[in-house]
């Protein structure tokens, strides 16, 4: 029987969906429906993913890793500057050439900040939180994923 990951795997796991979604976006040079769903994914992916780690993981790194409220600090605010990103591309007419300068710039935060969050935030997690407490926050979010897929939202 395979363990279910814990939250700090549960989040690792969506970094690398989030790097293989911009991946394709980037290889995928011409505007158009297809880098429009691909955007479309990836932004569904990151509202969830950072409304996730701040409500299920973010009070417990502040409360019980050491340096964690700075840590949790960075983080949110790269989580609203992706926010930004996010809503400035969608805000675009088609045609406009902003695009691809957007693009880059979410590209480049991203990768920096998944790396920063997995080096840092998630290591001092993993060494300050006993398993035990990993795996309880882990079936927490999934929980609460369930529930909000079965209420349709």
């Amino acid at each position: 029987m395979s363990r279910r990951p814990d939250i700090l795997g549960e989040f690792t796991a969506e970094h690398r969906a989030v790097e293989d979604l911009l991946a394709r976006i980037e290889a995928d040079r011409e505007a158009g429906a297809e880098q429009d769903r691909l955007l479309g994914q990836l932004t569904d992916l990151l509202f969830s993913h950072c409304a996730a780690e701040e409500e299920h993981l973010f009070p417990v790194v502040q409360h019980d890793v050491p340096d964690g409220g700075a840590m949790v600090f960075r983080c949110i605010h790269d989580h609203l500057a992706i926010g930004q990103y996010l809503a400035d591309l969608q805000a675009l007419p088609a045609g406009d050439p902003a695009p691809a300068t957007l693009l880059r710039g979410l590209a480049e935060l991203l990768r920096r900040h998944l790396a920063t969050e997995e080096e840092q935030l998630f290591a001092a997690a993993r060494k300050a939180l006993p398993a035990t407490a990993r795996n309880a926050l882990a079936e927490r979010l999934r929980a609460d994923r369930a529930e909000s897929a079965e209420a349709g939202r």
